[in-house]
């Protein structure tokens, strides 16, 4: 048998040796076979969920209502993220998802300055992102979805107004004041007002509850014991709006005043019109069930609308019964 030459031991060293690593990896681009496999429920489309807190019912109705919407559709696969009320947290979580690859973000931003450049990253990067109820700076994102919350603020005022009769003594108890729909809230609030034209009226304390009962009762507890007048109170959620009963009925002055709140969970603003704690609230939808039909459209490539504005209704102890009533 003749010795093997240089070039054959060359080439079986090369080859033991690829045997021995395996194929070399690569970062190429999935071939045109595995994209196309995307979206089935063998290799469902991988979608981020970022939410601020889950310390507001709302919120965790919010991720509900995105989880419901998505379990029916199995080629969807959620990660859900809470960042506990912490803007660095879900700047760093939001940061987190992309590098896992998602195919595309959810998020429902803490506040408007600190989420903007992780939202817009993952935006440049061909990632196409729903931004749910309180916005970002600029335009870098897909779409947003929520209510008007200008639109819902300016309907609580005029509620207040009729309510008052055009006279009376107001606390205001704001959502976070550096959050798009504090800020809205408020707006559309001194809007229904019309103070110019309603001299009677007269908003005597406000304070930045920043959504969460526990803050709306002890700033309300303030409020009392400064103020020995209040005609009404308008709180820029429920729980805010059911903090201020509490500490009303603690001092034993919850007959004296009226309360309207925004939200109109089933389970809680709707319920508290029901049992008279609240005297009026107004819906704001999660939008968690057009997030979800949203986010289907875009992966398969179909185009959505900039802005979803979600429409609202009014629940008083007249209609709640009868649904509530649509505001145009």
């Amino acid at each position: 048998m003749p010795a093997p030459t240089r070039a054959t031991l060359a080439a079986a060293c090369t080859l033991a040796l690829w045997a021995c690593k395996g194929p070399a990896k690569t970062d190429a681009a999935p071939s045109a076979t595995a994209q196309a496999q995307r979206g089935t429920a063998e290799s469902p489309w991988l979608v981020g969920m970022s939410q601020c807190n889950l310390g507001e019912p709302w919120r965790v109705q919010m991720n509900a209502d995105v989880k419901k919407a998505a379990e029916k559709h199995p080629n969807l696969k959620l990660v859900f993220k809470d960042a506990q009320n912490d803007s660095l947290r879900q700047r760093a979580q939001v940061e987190e998802l992309v590098a896992q690859k998602i195919d595309l973000l959810i998020i429902s931003p803490k506040e408007a300055a600190p989420l903007t450049q992780p939202v817009a990253e993952a935006y440049k990067k061909k990632i196409p992102v729903i931004v749910l109820d309180r916005a970002v700076q600029g335009d870098d994102y897909t779409t947003f979805i929520g209510a008007d919350n200008v639109k819902i603020g300016r309907e609580a005022g005029k509620w207040a107004v009729k309510a008052l009769g055009g006279k009376g003594l107001i606390v205001e108890l704001k959502g976070l004041m550096t959050s798009t729909p504090g800020q809205d809230r408020n707006r559309g609030f001194r809007e229904g007002l019309e103070l110019d034209k309603h001299p009677g009226l007269e908003v005597v304390f406000e304070a930045d509850m920043q959504w969460l009962e526990p803050n709306a009762r002890k700033e309300m507890e303030s409020a009392l014991t400064t103020r020995k007048k209040i005609d009404l109170v308008y709180a820029h959620n429920d729980p805010g709006a059911h903090g201020a009963y509490l500490a009303a009925k603690a001092a034993g002055r919850e007959k004296e005043l009226k309360l309207v709140g925004i939200d109109a969970l089933p389970h809680e603003g709707v319920e508290y019109v029901k049992q008279g704690i609240l005297d009026a609230t107004f819906l704001y939808p999660t939008g968690g069930a057009e997030a979800i039909d949203s986010a289907l459209d875009l992966l398969a490539g179909k185009s959505v609308p900039k802005k979803i504005v979600l429409g609202t209704r009014a629940f008083t102890k007249e209609n709640v019964s009868q649904g509530g009533e649509a505001i145009p």
